[in-house]
């Protein structure tokens, strides 16, 4: 029976989602400025569900990953995004970026508790991956350094929010409202990860 709420969860999400553009990139340059950078990650709802489920991933390990991880993302994203701007070579980063939405879904959907140094892991490297693809874009920002600042702020409000969520699913103790979540973006990672590899 408690599988259910997770199995409609999955195909609901994965419906609506199918239907929405996956992803943010385009490869025709981002406007530049704070408020463009603050708004980018709500947009790209590859990005937006990745960093929800970050929060909600380290509320669910335990609370000293509700803050080692919404640092680690940004952090190693930063990276990524020097990276980037080097255009040095990576592994194709639109499949990385889909797999992580569907990878951080599964772990919640799963309840996996992953030791500490493994969950900073994952989280780092799938973090390289989503500042990669902005850091291939910010050289053609009208201004990279205010739109960088924006884009942190709006990704440090995400992880909150994914936290804020795991916070108010633990006061419902007869519904798995964190699994079913997690469920709910490993669909849409489904989706993405299909649209990634498409023609």
């Amino acid at each position: 029976m408690k599988r259910k709420p997770l199995i409609a969860a999955a195909i609901f999400a994965e419906g609506m989602l199918a239907a929405l553009h996956a992803s943010a990139h385009t490869g025709a340059g981002l406007r530049g400025g704070l408020v463009a950078g603050a708004l980018h990650p709500w947009t790209g709802f590859d990005h937006l569900l990745a960093m929800v489920a970050v929060g909600l991933w380290g509320a669910f390990l335990e609370r000293r990953l509700a803050v080692a991880l919404p640092i680690a993302f940004p952090l190693m994203m930063v990276a990524g995004a020097a990276l980037g701007m080097r255009a040095t070579p990576l592994p194709p980063v639109q499949p990385a970026i889909a797999t992580s939405v569907l990878v951080l879904g599964t772990c919640i959907a799963c309840a996996w508790r992953a030791p500490a140094w493994l969950a900073l892991t994952i989280v780092g490297v799938f973090a390289l991956f989503h500042g990669y693809a902005h850091g291939r874009e910010l050289p053609s920002a009208a201004d990279p350094i205010g739109y960088s600042a924006g884009f942190v702020v709006a990704t440090g409000l995400l992880h909150v929010g994914g936290i804020a969520f795991a916070e108010l699913a633990t006061r419902v103790p007869r519904l798995p409202l964190t699994r079913v979540a997690g469920a709910a973006i490993a669909a849409a990672g489904i989706a993405f990860l299909d649209r990634s590899l498409g023609p």
